[in-house]
């Protein structure tokens, strides 16, 4: 159990003491997810409001689709990355492969399907008189759908902190991706991998502390928005 103690007490250690290594790990953990989330939901959140609003042949199957992807594994998604990246790959001229922007795009495909899942259910749910009363107040067509999405706003936020929670933590795709590289493609997850195969289980903690704190807060944001939508 010593070696437990003494490894939490170097990790706050470096936690509160804003080693430079720790934060530069979080920082492109942080950076790599909230890119993907905001790439993702400018791709899932208009899909998801189409495909929830309008009806149209073959939208059982699509609805279904993205649920199945929902669970997409992490270890697929990079494996398919790195066939496209690679120098041979039909993507490799880019030069993206174990970079941050393999990374991205990794998790960027991963947080689509929920977000979209997500939004559908979310349009399926408001009122059509909502869009029938905006009409017949006078609205354009437009203007009618911005009510539709302004009705749904929570659940829409609640989809995004869905896609974010999905990538912050994922290690699959960010190691086939990314590769790992000190100071540059290194995030929380692959770190904390590395550095317990490593037998440094400060380190370990020390991102695996911060880590649960993301993830509390991302639960936190949830609780609140749903609250709000209550």
């Amino acid at each position: 159990m010593r070696y437990l103690t003494d490894g939490l007490w170097q990790a706050l250690i470096l936690i509160f003491s804003f080693d430079r290594e720790v934060y530069q790990i979080v920082l492109t953990s942080l950076y790599c997810s909230l890119t993907a989330t905001f790439l993702g939901s400018a791709i899932a959140l208009p899909l998801g409001f189409f495909i929830g609003g309008f009806e149209f042949r073959g939208k059982a199957s699509l609805v279904t689709l993205f649920n199945t992807f929902m669970a997409l594994p992490t270890t697929v998604v990079g494996l398919m990355g790195y066939s496209f990246l690679s120098r041979k790959g039909p993507l490799g001229f880019l030069g993206l492969l174990f970079t941050p922007w393999a990374i991205i795009l990794g998790e960027t495909i991963l947080c689509i399907p929920i977000i979209t899942s997500f939004a559908i259910s979310v349009t399926q749910g408001i009122d059509t008189k909502v869009r029938d009363t905006a009409l017949t107040l006078g609205a354009s067509p437009m203007q009618s759908y911005l009510a539709v999405v302004r009705e749904g706003r929570i659940g829409y936020l609640v989809a995004i902190v869905a896609g974010y929670a999905r990538v912050v933590a994922e290690v699959g795709a960010a190691m086939m991706l990314g590769g790992n590289i000190k100071g540059f493609t290194r995030t929380i997850p692959t770190a904390i991998m590395l550095e317990t195969s490593k037998g440094e289980f400060a380190l370990g903690i020390a991102l695996g502390i911060i880590l649960i704190f993301l993830a509390f807060s991302v639960n936190i944001v949830l609780h609140r928005l749903r609250a709000l939508g209550e």
